[in-house]
């Protein structure tokens, strides 16, 4: 063929912050390592490859012959490095500031470690908004990919889709492939023929054209049941046997060489979105529902396939309305970010600023910050990992600001972004956020010894592959499924344990309850709220001292129908590392008892080991691990141990009382399949409250946070966390 296509085949290799050690090794072993033994020998084949920032920091420290075997390869011209933001950050939820220099320091690290010449990135989950281009382009950045959704969106057909485009902003240019969605389906799913049927058709249409590839190279091998699709049972060489066999018609090729050998077929501006999967995931539930009802029910209309085009999903922001824990996440950066601002804004520079930076974009990782066809924010590992980094990232810009060993304030503000203001209390070793008017709910506990958010809670909600669950299916066809399409239970009777939440999983969660409510109906949800305090706003009032802070809540409102006044406080101490919460209670009457209680969820505190339990008194009264469910009558105090984590968490009372516990489990899907998921555990006392002559009933706890074991057998590091 005079004309042959280029055929561009750009690979994502991703693990994110957070990921278990034992997970990057597996992927290691199932994935990057076989897909590079088959394509070495191909010497004919070139590929675009990026490997995020995580996963390429622990290749070099765990495999880095696997890097030097890449580096071969970018010098011979075989493989074009492309780069991104360093932490795999969704670009449109971080500042325009750590946009550009999240690029700029990967393609630096790349290019140092691999020899590599970076002119292309990969946008992590194809979120695009069209003001990006000007960072993208000030950060060094040619070109990148984005599905061909995106300009299906902006008004292209399939035939304008074979090549690539620049677009514009601010007068900065930047050139942009549109990669196949029939590709991502057929490779590695289909026939290796298929693929190469489907690019014959294009080169019969289009002589010439530019035919653009990217998706995860996870599916070569990580991806359930691909690892024998593609290695054992042959598919990537067959693939490559196939590409070879047509080389006199099909030129792989790099978009580095696309881009110098053609021009661009034109100009476009892009609308928000992402690839077509996350537009649909990002709806709210009921709204996905009917989503997929409508689709499956004009799939085979024959107007279907003139219309689909003009089909829109969902916007990628809204994750953070659909998911309130990742607005929670993102917020929490921000202050991160724009704390690092101010301190370099000042003229401030140090080697904790630098590590302070780090730091944060670590914490700007995108993956639980969402969800979809994998776990994101419904996996705990991934949300504390985020955290973990950003109170890192806060230690070391006090350390940057030389702030006294000990010390206390408070402020308020409106710290997560809603119109409403919030309140923070923090000293060395502890911060606390909360919000008066959402129930006067602790949302966050920092512990900052561990760097770890012992509030990074979730919320047990409706998804709209609930359904699935319900139905029971379970797909065992005899083909390997796209990870979109698989249908697999890796427990039974999860239809069982689908359950939803009214209200907020957090802290100072304010309920009354009839007299006969017990554990099981708590468990259950059968308790019948019967009072307004739960989520209801609380007035506020800030005391400040030279070392003791303290917040006031208040709130007139009704139990059982009768008016009361609740009002609770939260006091910090400089240098300690202990909340002291109390409550009144007032205009209750003398006649009768109310059921008071107060909740707290604990996160991070996982079930089902030894090491991970509850006590009274001391370590030895143990009383089972973390995922038990108790019903404990007649205590003061009641305390929680994670000797991994290395933290003793301690609930006590200056009125003995009823405490039930019980953990907070999810039902989500993951690349695996669907799963059951420790989210919290449930920390209750419950009084049944009279009034004093006064009308008047009063408690004071205490909530300890010792990290001593973790700091006996850990050592700073740079980057500012703990070493364990």
């Amino acid at each position: 063929m005079t004309h042959p296509i280029r055929f561009c085949l750009v690979l994502h290799n991703h693990q994110p912050i957070g990921n278990f050690d034992g997970v990057f090794e597996q992927a290691y072993q199932d994935s990057y390592l076989p897909f590079l033994d088959v394509f070495e020998p191909y010497t004919d084949l070139k590929i675009s490859l990026h490997t995020s920032g995580p996963l390429m920091e622990w290749l070099d420290e765990h495999h880095s012959e696997y890097l030097d075997r890449l580096a071969a390869l970018v010098e011979a011209g075989r493989i074009e490095i492309i780069g991104g933001s360093f932490y795999e950050a969704i670009l449109a939820m971080i500042p325009s500031r750590d946009r550009v220099r999240q690029i700029r320091d990967y393609s630096q690290w790349l290019e140092q470690r691999l020899g590599a010449t970076v002119r292309g990135m990969w946008v992590p989950e194809r979120v695009w908004e069209q003001p990006m281009t000007s960072d993208i382009a000030d950060a060094g950045i040619k070109y990148t990919v984005l599905d061909d959704f995106h300009f299906k969106n902006a008004g292209l057909n399939e035939d304008e889709l074979n090549g690539y485009y620049v677009t514009e902003d601010d007068g900065r240019t930047l050139n942009v492939f549109p990669g196949s969605e029939r590709l991502r389906y057929l490779i590695p799913f289909g026939a290796p023929h298929e693929t190469v049927d489907y690019l014959r058709g294009i080169a019969d249409r289009h002589p010439g054209a530019v035919v653009t590839f990217g998706d995860d190279g996870e599916k070569f091998g990580t991806w359930p049941d691909t690892k024998q699709h593609v290695y054992d049972d042959g598919w990537l060489r067959q693939f490559f046997d196939g590409l070879v066999a047509n080389r006199d018609w099909i030129s792989t090729t790099t978009l580095a060489d696309a881009t110098q050998s053609t021009p661009p077929v034109g100009k476009i501006y892009l609308p928000d979105g992402s690839y077509r999967e996350m537009t649909e995931w990002v709806l709210a539930t009921d709204q996905q529902v009917e989503y997929e009802n409508i689709t499956h029910e004009m799939h085979d209309d024959p107007r279907w396939q003139r219309l689909v085009r003009f089909v829109r999903g969902g916007y990628w922001r809204n994750f953070k309305v659909k998911y309130p824990e990742a607005n929670e996440m993102y917020s929490r950066m921000l202050q991160v970010s724009r704390r690092l601002a101010q301190a370099e804004g000042a003229g401030a520079s140090s080697d904790e600023l630098n590590w302070a930076r780090r730091e944060l974009y670590r914490g700007q990782c995108n993956c639980s910050y969402w969800h979809g066809a994998f776990g994101g924010i419904y996996l705990p590992h991934l949300r504390n990992a985020v955290y973990n980094h950003l109170i890192a990232a806060d230690n070391l810009l006090d350390k940057a600001a030389d702030k006294p060993a000990k010390w206390v304030e408070a402020t308020a503000d409106d710290y997560n972004f809603d119109g409403r203001q919030e309140i923070r209390l923090a000293n060395d070793r502890v911060v606390a956020f909360l919000a008066p008017l959402e129930g006067g709910h602790l949302y966050e506990l920092d512990v900052r010894s561990i760097c770890h958010n012992l509030l990074a809670t979730l919320t047990r909600r409706p998804e709209a592959y609930h359904r699935k669950v319900l139905a029971g299916a379970n797909q065992d066809n005899g083909h390997v499924a796209s990870i979109h399409d698989r249908v697999v239970f890796k427990q039974e009777g999860l239809d069982q344990r689908l359950q939803y939440d009214d209200y907020s999983r957090k802290s100072l969660v304010d309920h009354f309850y009839d007299d006969d409510a017990s554990l099981s109906s708590i468990t259950s949800g059968d308790a019948e709220e019967r009072s307004d305090f739960r989520d209801g706003g609380f007035e506020t009032k800030l005391r400040k001292g030279v070392d003791r802070v303290q917040v006031l809540m208040s709130r007139e409102g009704n139990a059982f129908g009768i008016p009361i006044k609740l009002t609770k406080g939260v006091t910090l101490n400089s240098g300690s590392n202990e909340l002291e919460i109390a409550y009144l209670l007032e205009n209750l009457p003398q006649d009768r008892t109310l059921h008071f209680s107060v909740e707290f969820n604990l996160a991070g505190l996982p079930s089902g080991a030894d090491d991970r339990f509850f006590y009274r008194g001391d370590h030895n009264n143990r009383l089972g691990q973390l995922g038990t469910q108790l019903d404990l009558t007649d205590v003061d105090d009641l305390g929680l141990v994670d000797e991994w984590l290395g933290i003793d968490v301690h609930w006590s009372s200056d009125r003995a009382t009823n405490v039930w516990t019980f953990p907070i489990e999810t039902v989500s899907q993951s690349e695996g399949g669907f799963e059951l998921v420790h989210q919290s555990v449930v920390v209750q006392p419950h009084w049944h409250v009279r009034g004093d002559a006064n009308g008047r009933w009063a408690v004071t706890m205490r909530l300890g946070l010792d990290t001593s074991l973790a700091e006996s057998r850990s050592v700073p590091v740079e980057e500012g966390a703990l070493a364990h």
